[in-house]
């Protein structure tokens, strides 16, 4: 629960953007087309990707080097401060496309902060279970992240219900914002109290002052396991893709393709959602039984194949039932990639290396792939080629799957010293290697 509530509040901040693009891009980008004005914001979006291997990166070695603890703290910092700075950008209209900069500004430090996250919180959840309940423990990461979008859009629904249209556009959209920012002053707080894991104490406590120790958390410590880095990126391309196509922009496609109005659409998207939460623990104890690997190929087949029928389908949609439906059956789909793709990363890794290891190649991919589903989705629209994006979803989980197929299962890597049955005399090295010999 520690790590999960951070967690919430962090991919809240994250994707409440996304969600009230639809409401304040004529705010920022004036214009007659709608597209192009979504466009822009969903570029601006995409730039926040780009800040996420940098996040990895420095959050990262903060949480291979000092404790998970202390990254997530720091990560939810970085993020109030970011949704307080939208909150208060001002329009085009008042200040020109200083508020443009001023969006731009936010997303780049909520790049870094999600990029820090993402490893904390894959690595704290992963360290904090039971052997066998890994995969349990870590599907809550997408738990907490979906109800963080749930929290989103269920603020979106009410003010849709309260507000007119006029007053979201000009004033409404800044409330989600605000709200964001009170959220993670709390979360700063619950997270000062969180306990650290037992693997990262075992690694301090036997490490000490020695050589490696200052190692711990470098680019040259992570380039040792740098199969095991490949591995992450090419995992993850798939995943990623298809998870920001169900997702972020289902809503946007569903209004412009579908023609849905727009609280069908959020209403659709939010039901979704709830049910794709709902299913996360089961397939995660699901992997905890049968190992990881079936679950990912479940997932890159079902991908690789269906995105075009289905996306096809949502295209013509005219009811929520309907939308519902189809949109379900992705989400589904995509559980065998979101359930546990956190305990499959942090398990390639040792202790030293877990945190940076996990987070500099997730979002190395994410900048490359996942940030810019959207953009390219709406790029392939504005030219008149909108059913391209589906094969190029579709081609995303082919690479994927290649990789599931080739990789060994890693649920039986043991992750700290008392797992591995290691004494803090023995070689230090042999979570590291039992990790590599998985990998290979």
């Amino acid at each position: 629960m520690g790590g999960s509530l951070g967690n919430l509040v962090e991919w809240y901040d994250w994707f409440v953007y996304a969600s009230f693009a639809i409401y304040f891009a004529d705010s920022f980008f004036p214009g007659d087309n709608p597209t192009t004005q979504l466009m822009n914001t969903a570029g601006i979006f995409a730039v926040g990707f780009l800040m996420r291997p940098v996040g990895g990166w420095v959050l990262g070695r903060a949480a291979d080097r000092h404790g998970r603890k202390s990254a997530l703290t720091l990560t939810v910092t970085m993020m109030s401060a970011a949704a307080l700075l939208i909150a208060v950008a001002p329009t085009y209209d008042r200040a020109g496309y200083l508020g443009a900069l001023v969006l731009l500004l936010a997303r780049l430090l909520q790049g870094l902060s999600i990029g820090g996250e993402y490893a904390a919180s894959a690595t704290y959840l992963t360290e904090a279970s039971a052997p066998g309940r890994r995969g349990l423990g870590s599907s809550f990461q997408y738990v907490s992240m979906t109800c963080g979008q749930l929290l989103g859009l269920g603020i979106l629904i009410t003010l849709q219900h309260t507000l007119t249209t006029d007053q979201l556009e000009d004033w409404g959209w800044r409330i989600p914002f605000l709200v964001g920012a009170l959220f993670a002053v709390v979360v700063f707080w619950l997270r000062r109290r969180l306990r650290e894991t037992d693997a990262f104490e075992e690694e301090v406590a036997a490490a000490g002052e020695a050589r490696d120790a200052r190692a711990r958390g470098s680019l040259k410590a992570l380039w040792e396991h740098r199969r095991q880095a490949g591995l992450v990126m090419a995992l993850t391309l798939g995943g990623t893709v298809a998870y920001y196509t169900y997702t972020t922009y289902l809503t946007k496609y569903l209004v412009g393709s579908a023609g849905l109005p727009k609280t069908t659409a959020t209403l659709v998207s939010f039901t979704a959602l709830a049910l794709f939460a709902v299913l996360q623990p089961f397939a995660g104890m699901l992997s905890d039984r049968i190992g990881r690997r079936p679950l990912l190929v479940t997932f890159a087949v079902g991908c690789t194949v269906g995105t075009y029928p289905i996306m096809t389908a949502l295209g013509s949609v005219s009811s929520y039932w309907s939308a519902l439906g189809l949109s379900l059956t992705a989400l589904v789909i995509v559980t065998g990639y979101t359930s546990i793709n956190a305990a499959v990363k942090a398990e390639l890794f040792p202790t030293r290396v877990r945190a940076l290891g996990v987070a500099l190649p997730y979002a190395v991919a994410n900048a490359l792939f996942g940030g810019t589903a959207e953009y390219v989705a709406l790029w392939f629209k504005s030219r008149g080629h909108e059913t391209t994006f589906f094969w190029y979803v579709s081609g995303c989980a082919l690479i994927s799957l290649v990789t599931y197929v080739l990789m060994p299962d890693t649920r039986t890597v043991a992750l700290g010293r008392a797992e591995a049955g290691a004494d803090p005399s023995d070689d230090r090295d042999r979570p590291a290697r039992a990790a590599a010999d998985a990998a290979r």
